[in-house]
């Protein structure tokens, strides 16, 4: 019996001896965080304790007794201390050299008068040589509180900014981006004159606009592609300054816990830049580009090549963009019916419908998704038309298109079911609303805003996800501000009390998920980002209050406090 006994347990020895050596050794973590609440925004798992990290991909994330396992002497530990943590968030459609050079230029976003647009010029002025541009950003007539006791259809005249400014040709773009504001010293350079005794204007634009008086003397504002007129003589930048806009723009990313960036519109000048930075270590945001579809030479050299997708995740080229009206706010937006303050005005048609319907055909068949700037109703119904076309006439290469609307900010209730049908994404920035909502209703009346304004619950419950974001240098680049807006439909000053058409909020999980999951979806990227999920990147945003939680009135006053990208942290507040 003894010697059975031996035996067995001799044989027993063995089988333990030979499935430890045969069993994988458990990874160690290069970071483990826990100490608050962590959102998922993975189906699975909505909530964990810990995070466990090795190098850019999550090794773990669950609880954090099993968490522990993966520590060793070297892991890098962070105590949230009751702060809470989500995925890195991305914003769904933003323009990132604007951002940089928003910093860089005048930034004219918190202006509330002509006067301190004025002022604010006459300031530079007094620093900088005679003969050299002054450029900057961010006004809206919309918003002041005040407007000039001179204006033509809405818009102040150029008058007094010329009087501070004779010898330096100034030029101001609207927040929009589809209207700017000129000088007389930069009108003369551009040759913008008074109209001909014929009443022929030669500066007359397909797509845009010369604002002009009564006398025929233009005010200085140029809608739409009109600013060309005044932009083909604005010096190009220098590298220099490109890489300085660069690093501000990833400075101020990292600031707003914003880890992925779709770049709405760019050339071969900043996918150069971009291919730079990279060589160079200094992506350190995750920048998915659309083409600029301005350039048809540029579209089919990478028709021709197809997408670019980085294994690295840090710069992928896959999609077009089409700028096809203007903004509500310079009433360049293509509306079906006119506008309710500028009768007989439906805004802009900015780019040929049949050239939509041909750049989807192109991208279906070379591999790009389409994404396509509308803002009016008329807008949004064309686009949707000549997808709808494309992908009747090659469903074999319609399967997972992922084609986009930017922004469908206003749209007919028809129009609301079909994104769904189409499978079109709607890429949205939820704080437009905050922004436009209390003056937009002068623009379309109050049946077309509650019938067809902001659409978001509607579209979420179509069976579509929503793309949010702040298209920035339009708004701050802040996604508080914008995830604020998803769930109060509130301006940023709280009002009004139940906020505007309140059965379109969305709740704060849908809110979350469309700064993440919902934004990875619409960039071809759920698979490897938008989630806390083993196997997935290391990116995460990290707040000073409970998002899902904290009173509403509180909301606002939440900060982002440290930002992780690619498993090292970027940022931490105060540092």
């Amino acid at each position: 019996m003894r010697s059975g006994n031996f035996l067995q347990w001799g044989f027993a020895t063995f089988i333990l001896l030979v499935s430890a050596c045969s069993s994988p050794k458990k990874q160690s973590a290069t970071l483990l965080i826990y100490g608050g609440p962590i959102y998922t925004v993975d189906s699975t798992q909505a909530m964990v304790e810990a995070v466990a990290v090795k190098d850019n991909i999550i090794l773990f994330a669950g609880e954090l007794s099993e968490a522990e396992q993966y520590k060793n002497g070297q892991t890098q530990l962070i105590n949230l201390e009751g702060k809470t943590m989500t995925p890195g968030l991305i914003e769904g459609h933003g323009h990132f050299m604007g951002l940089g050079y928003n910093e860089l230029n005048l930034d004219l976003m918190n202006t509330t008068s002509y006067q301190e647009i004025v002022d604010a010029v006459a300031e530079k002025v007094k620093t900088t040589a005679p003969g050299e541009w002054i450029t900057g950003r961010g006004w809206h007539q919309s918003k002041w509180k005040e407007m000039p006791a001179e204006t033509v259809n809405g818009f102040q005249t150029h008058d007094l900014l010329s009087e501070v400014s004779p010898d330096n040709p100034v030029y101001l773009r609207h927040a929009s981006g589809h209207a700017g504001f000129a000088n007389a010293k930069a009108m003369e350079i551009a040759g913008v004159r008074v109209l001909s005794r014929e009443g022929i204007d030669q500066f007359e634009i397909e797509g845009g606009e010369v604002m002009r008086d009564a006398l025929g003397r233009p005010t200085g504002v140029f809608n739409e592609r009109a600013q060309s007129l005044i932009t083909r003589h604005i010096p190009e930048s220098t590298p220099e300054k490109d890489v300085n806009a660069f690093e501000l723009a990833v400075a101020a990313c990292h600031r707003n816990g914003i880890t992925g960036f779709h770049d709405a519109g760019i050339g071969r000048e900043t996918i150069a830049l971009y291919n730079e930075m990279k060589v160079a270590d200094k992506m350190k945001i995750r920048l998915y580009g659309m083409l600029t579809g301005w350039d048809k030479e540029l579209l089919n050299e990478w028709y021709e090549k197809g997408p670019m997708v980085d294994p690295d995740h840090l710069v992928t080229i896959r999609s077009v963009k089409l700028n096809c009206d203007g903004a509500l706010g310079s009433r360049g937006a293509w509306l079906l019916e006119a506008y309710s303050d500028r009768p007989g005005h439906f805004g802009h048609e900015t780019l040929p419908m049949d050239f939509v319907k041909e750049t989807a055909l192109n991208g279906l068949q070379s591999g790009f998704q389409v994404c396509s700037h509308a803002i009016g109703d008329r807008a949004n119904r064309e686009i949707l038309d000549r997808y709808e076309a494309a992908f009747t006439e090659v469903p074999h290469m319609a399967t997972n298109h992922r084609f986009r609307i930017e922004h469908a900010q206003h749209l007919h209730p028809d129009d609301i079911p079909r994104f769904a049908e189409l499978r079109v994404i709607p890429a949205m920035q939820a704080v437009h609303m905050s922004s436009d909502r209390p003056w937009a209703i002068d623009r379309l009346g109050e049946q077309r805003i509650k019938e067809g304004a902001y659409m978001w619950q509607s579209l979420l419950k179509s069976g579509v996800p929503i793309v949010n974001g702040t298209d920035v240098p339009v708004e701050p680049l802040n996604p508080i501000a914008s995830l604020y807006a998803s769930v109060s439909r509130k301006t940023l000053n709280g009002t009004p009390e139940d906020g505007y058409e309140p059965e379109e909020k969305m709740t704060r999980e849908q809110a979350l998920r469309s700064y993440t999951l919902d934004a990875a979806y619409g960039a071809f990227e759920e698979d490897f980002k938008g989630s806390i999920t083993e196997g997935k990147l290391a990116d995460f945003t990290i707040y000073s209050q409970d998002l899902m939680t904290v009173a509403e009135e509180e909301f606002l006053k939440t900060e982002v406090v440290m930002t992780i990208f690619n498993g090292e942290v970027v940022y931490v507040e105060g540092i």
